[in-house]
């Protein structure tokens, strides 16, 4: 299925670019920096914007995004399903944001961040309903580490790993569920999705 491919692509394309960007960037700490910083950085004393990794960064995240919005209405076609569609449309919509919001746009970035947090924990969690076993149960799992360490990060408890390091338990997972979705969704028999599908996993 090309929802699956695109789903694939999204996911493996941002962590190479994430990592590219992290390389790039002069310092950086996966642990004290935030995987904003890498679009802009920005303090109480002001922003700064280092390229070509703000460059890259933006880039990939927002091709994030808009392959997941494309991979959701391509499911959607194949399946007739509602729900996992909407909301993985809109943590694509939120991963858009990321990139074309930066730290340099203050509030906005981080209301198009926490779509992107919660939505894409919820969609993982969602996918239980629409996938078969054993990865309806990988799903699950993912979905639950990425909300409860968006809880954590939420109020404070970064458990020794930093800010940075919290942050990625909550990015981490749902990745990980993404490159999994697409690579299920791309076997043969999720190809004959139909209206009928919808009352049982694909």
């Amino acid at each position: 299925m090309l929802a699956g491919l695109l789903v694939f692509v999204a996911a493996a394309q941002f962590f190479v670019g994430m990592l590219i960007a992290e390389a790039l960037y002069p310092d950086y700490s996966i642990s004290d920096n935030y995987i904003s910083d890498l679009g802009a950085t920005c303090t109480d004393t002001g922003c700064v914007i280092y390229q070509p990794t703000a460059n890259i960064f933006n880039a990939s995240v927002i091709l994030l995004g808009l392959l997941a919005v494309i991979g959701a209405y391509l499911f959607w076609r194949a399946s007739h399903q509602m729900v996992f569609p909407i909301l993985l449309l809109i943590t694509g919509v939120g991963a858009m944001g990321v990139g074309l919001l930066p730290e340099t746009a203050g509030v906005a970035h981080s209301i198009v961040s926490a779509i992107t947090f919660v939505f894409g924990g919820v969609s993982a969690l969602w996918s239980y309903t629409i996938v078969k076993s054993p990865f309806r149960y990988v799903s699950v799992i993912l979905g639950a580490v990425g909300l409860i360490a968006l809880v954590l990060y939420i109020a404070r408890v970064t458990l020794g790993l930093g800010v940075g390091g919290m942050e990625r338990m909550i990015v981490y997972p749902e990745l990980l569920w993404a490159l999994g979705l697409g690579t299920y969704l791309m076997a043969p028999f999720p190809a004959e999705v139909s209206a009928a599908s919808t009352s049982r996993p694909l």
